[in-house]
């Protein structure tokens, strides 16, 4: 027997056990399934389709939808490693507290709250200064003669002939032996400066209250280029003021002389000066 011709016998049974009551209904039978189907090796594939209709109602009623479960997709999203490693780790241990009536945070220096910090506009800001590297031009003369001084400026020293003691009314001969170009090199704000020096004249301070301006540095006996002759007897010092005319040239960018001279002065050379007493004595035989 056939799926069908069973669903048909169970609705022929089920009507003739209905009571007279619903004898009316009987006129109008619920119309019978339609069912299709399709064979299959291991059993059937079965589609039906049926109306139903509501007691004192000639329209078919709608039919119940039921709600469909959702599907659950077991397939798990795949999420590469190095993409998993790089969420943050965030760890909540409540260091810090709810907030006190007077506003302040329990906890330590860092839960409390940082105030921006006012600046009085009558203070001026600080500002920065860019340094400027030091110039050929930043080199004075004045610096040149303190650093250059004692080697390119020498005082020089009286030699008096004759050495040592001297007489009244006498030609006293001074002289000095340095009278060359003296040239040094210093270093000043990190510069070489090449400093010249040349004697142009020559003070000479006899020690009786006499000076004597010369070109000439004088020379030695028999030459008398430079003499002075004392009046009266008297311990003295000679000293000699040497007046030098200078220049200088700071890492090769051209000399620059200097107004004027620069006098330097040598030490003193002691000196005796006597009177000579005229004395008769027997010619010799």
């Amino acid at each position: 027997m056939t799926l069908a011709e069973n669903v048909n016998s169970r609705a022929q049974a089920s009507t003739q056990s209905y009571p007279a009551a619903f004898a009316t209904l009987d006129a109008n039978p619920t119309p019978k399934p339609r069912v299709a189907g399709k064979k299959r090796k291991w059993g059937a594939t079965l589609k039906a389709t049926q109306q139903t209709r509501r007691l004192g109602e000639g329209k078919p009623s709608k039919p119940i939808s039921r709600p469909t479960k959702p599907q659950i997709s077991t397939v798990r999203k795949f999420i590469p490693t190095s993409v998993a490693r790089r969420r943050p780790f965030r760890l909540n241990i409540g260091i810090c507290g709810m907030k006190e009536q007077d506003e302040s945070v329990p906890g330590p220096s860092r839960c409390q709250p940082v105030e921006p910090v006012r600046r009085d506009p009558r203070v001026p800001r600080p500002t920065t200064e860019v340094v400027q590297p030091p110039r050929p031009e930043d080199v004075n003369w004045e610096e040149v003669l303190q650093e250059s001084k004692n080697v390119a400026f020498p005082g020089r020293r009286v030699k008096v002939q004759p050495a040592g003691r001297t007489l009244v009314n006498l030609d006293t001969i001074v002289y000095t032996d340095h009278d060359e170009v003296t040239t040094a090199t210093v270093s000043l704000l990190g510069f070489p400066v090449v400093v010249e020096a040349s004697p142009v004249s020559y003070t000479w301070d006899f020690g009786d209250g006499t000076k004597v301006t010369t070109t000439s540095p004088g020379k030695p006996y028999p030459a008398k280029d430079v003499t002075h002759k004392y009046v009266k007897k008297a311990d003295v010092s000679v000293v000699l003021t040497t007046n030098y005319a200078a220049r200088f040239n700071v890492a090769g960018t051209g000399w620059q002389y200097v107004d004027g001279t620069v006098p330097i002065t040598g030490p003193g050379t002691p000196l005796q000066v006597r009177e000579a007493v005229p004395v008769l004595v027997d010619p010799p035989n």
